[in-house]
């Protein structure tokens, strides 16, 4: 199961509270103060682990409570810190203030972190407490609280392509066409719940990551269908390609607009990422209405259209080395690592 947001409470560990303790040997009658410190309080770390891509495991608990410190013991011995509480998540994940919204961290690279809570710091024995007006001193200092907070964890997946277009233009069958990724494919609106990666060979030995993400309806933006649940996944990649379905009766250049607004309305930047526009299933038309179909939808657009059939494969290939030399004209962004799903060979 695909899990993008979670939201969490986190509590750094207390410190430990210092010793009242004194010296009780024999033959040392006025043995002094000797009260130990206490341990200080863990912190709350996320970091990320490229061997995830869900959030799932973190949904499963509300609170992330650090270890407390030990209180200080006699003879100047000092209590045993905290441990740390490590929060592992996939690489890509915003971590936000759940109140404010504030982007506190966006988790890009593999073994990156974030110290989210801060432990609480240790209290002081009664030894540090004596003075020439004050031997024996009856007090210690308590340990301090660990920090505590409520954060959102937002999940976007870093692609160097993402695939959209209404639902069922083709994009989950287009992936399995070009990658070893498998997602459900069937003829009803909507199949794909849940983004799917998959990684596709090109020459000179290079990878690129695709993104298949679920269709996208007119309302998207603002929640409805699958909404901007999924719409935030395409704004780590670094361009798009836009799938039409040339089987249907709408026009295709109504659905290519419908799905540019969305993107336009959920985020500007986004519609400026560079596109290669995809007419799907020409094989069910006979080429003469297919090639009328792609002139009159290229000269209205002023775009090149490029005819695919993800099912027969045909021209699909050449799709292929138009995007990897997009991607090679595009600058690098900073994805070293790359993240697979449990539909990945």
């Amino acid at each position: 199961m695909f899990v993008d947001e979670a939201v969490i409470y986190v509590k750094g560990g207390d410190g430990g509270d210092g010793a009242v303790s004194f010296r009780r040997e024999k033959y040392i009658p006025r043995g002094g103060p000797n009260g130990g410190d206490g341990g200080k309080g863990g912190d709350v770390i996320i970091c990320v682990n490229d061997k995830i891509d869900t959030l799932l495991d973190i949904t499963s608990r509300v609170k992330f409570i650090a270890e407390d410190g030990a209180k200080g013991m006699n003879k100047n011995k000092n209590g045993k810190d905290g441990n740390d509480l490590v929060i592992d998540v996939p690489k890509g994940t915003l971590v936000k203030d759940s109140k404010t919204g504030r982007t506190i961290k966006d988790l890009k690279k593999t073994g990156e972190s974030i110290r989210i809570a801060r432990g609480g710091k240790k209290g002081r024995g009664n030894t540090h407490f004596k003075s020439a007006t004050n031997q024996a001193p009856q007090f210690a200092e308590e340990g301090r609280n660990g920090q505590e907070r409520g954060i959102k964890l937002e999940l976007k997946l870093i692609a160097d392509v993402g695939l959209i277009g209404l639902p069922n233009a083709g994009k989950s069958t287009l992936l399995s066409r070009i990658s070893s990724a498998r997602p459900k494919i069937a003829n009803y609106p909507f199949t794909t719940l849940q983004p799917q990666l998959g990684i596709v060979e090109v020459e000179d030995y290079k990878r690129l990551v695709f993104a298949d993400i679920p269709g996208i309806i007119e309302g998207a933006h603002s929640g409805t269908g699958l909404g901007n649940t999924f719409l935030r996944h395409i704004e780590r990649t670094r361009m798009i390609v836009h799938l039409i379905d040339i089987s249907t009766d709408s026009d295709p250049l109504e659905a290519y607009h419908t799905i540019r607004k969305e993107l336009t309305l959920f985020s500007p930047e986004l519609s400026e990422k560079p596109e290669i526009i995809a007419i799907n299933k020409v094989d069910v038309l006979d080429t003469e209405t297919c090639q009328d179909i792609v002139n009159d939808l290229s000269e209205r657009l002023s775009k090149p259209i490029y005819p695919i059939s993800a099912v027969s494969g045909k021209n699909v290939k050449d799709l292929i080395k138009k995007i990897a030399n997009l991607i090679d004209k595009e600058p690098e962004v900073e994805q070293t690592n790359l993240l697979f799903t449990k539909n990945n060979a």
